[in-house]
């Protein structure tokens, strides 16, 4: 993925004031907890100074001092789960606390980034910052059947729409739980606000928290990205290239809206050759659209509806327009 300086820059800032911020919270910790509890703050200077001792004595060929170093490590740490317990402190009180535990908020695992990395490449790249407002909305704990009429049976699924939603959802528990282990697409669809956007990103939520990158992108900026990177010369096409590379490779891309862009060949291609590489490479897709599955035969490729078809689980949703009930 292509950052320019200021970007690049600007994730290694977060990343230091993380860094920062954690150990200011630990030092804390440490000043409240010494001041309650002086025999922990004598166990701590009794390793240091043996410590000190220990690499002298190595220093000068004593081959003994590591190993008894480590005995007299292993002790004091005993001892001071000990006493935290005894004075009413969890046991890792004195730990630093960490955004990331996987990379502990430096953004590298090992020589790879690591998926906080990735996901505040995704975020910058990609202006991801209304997804972000949107899920601290629209996620499971704020998900309501009270507005999917339980008092007919719709005639495509043959069930009340909150019946209907109820299997929806279930289906997307089943996406999420499973994610690591199986690889499923979704095709959310039905009429304009029933709530496809809401579970597109109550989707995301979950799979952020799980650490996975995700991408979300409206049909129209999706294929504004697919034009740009066939057609942009020089600089701009490497940049566009790698915004592309990131499309087809993160673990998760949802395509808002699908039907909404301007339709012709180049997107036709374009969409087809999306949806089938990351097929290919076995990552999840999450389509929603307004379009019935007779529209999106008729009015995209043989191939495209084809491969949503055959790879992607279908999951009609019915009902009336939720904006309109919140209105009224």
């Amino acid at each position: 993925m292509g950052l320019k300086n200021f970007q690049y820059n600007k994730i290694l800032r977060e990343y230091d004031t993380r860094q920062l911020n954690s150990k200011h919270d630990l030092d804390k910790r440490i000043e409240e907890v010494y001041e309650k509890i002086p025999e922990l703050k004598a166990v701590d200077d009794e390793v240091v100074s043996c410590s000190i001792q220990s690499a002298k004595l190595s220093l000068m060929g004593d081959d003994k001092a590591i190993s008894d170093l480590k005995k007299i490590t292993d002790a004091a740490a005993g001892k001071r789960i000990a006493l935290l317990l005894k004075h009413g402190f969890p046991s890792d009180y004195l730990e630093p606390r960490f955004a990331c535990t996987d990379c502990k908020d430096t953004g590298y695992v090992g020589n790879e980034k690591c998926h906080c990395f990735k996901q505040a490449i995704v975020d910058i790249v990609y202006s991801q910052s209304n997804i972000k407002t949107s899920i601290s909305r629209e996620n499971f704990k704020t998900f309501s059947l009270e507005y999917y009429s339980d008092d007919y049976i719709e005639s495509t699924t043959k069930m009340t729409p909150r019946a209907n939603i109820k299997k929806v959802v279930n289906a997307c528990y089943e996406f999420i739980e499973t994610f690591d282990k199986d690889y499923q697409n979704l095709l959310l669809y039905g009429n304009t606000g029933v709530g496809k956007t809401f579970l597109a990103n109550c989707i995301a939520k979950e799979l952020l928290d799980r650490a996975h990158t995700v991408i979300y992108l409206t049909s129209f900026q999706l294929f504004d990205i697919l034009e740009k990177n066939k057609f942009a010369k020089g600089e701009e096409s490497f940049e566009f290239q790698n915004q592309f590379e990131y499309i087809l490779d993160c673990d998760l891309l949802i395509i808002d809206d699908l039907g909404t862009e301007l339709n012709n060949s180049f997107v036709n291609v374009q969409l087809y050759l999306c949806i089938n590489e990351r097929y290919l490479r076995r990552k999840s897709t999450i389509i929603s659209t307004n379009l019935s599955l007779d529209n999106i035969n008729t009015i995209y490729s043989e191939r495209v509806f084809s491969r949503i078809a055959s790879n992607y689980t279908l999951l009609k949703i019915v009902g009336e327009d939720i904006r309109l009930k919140k209105i009224f």
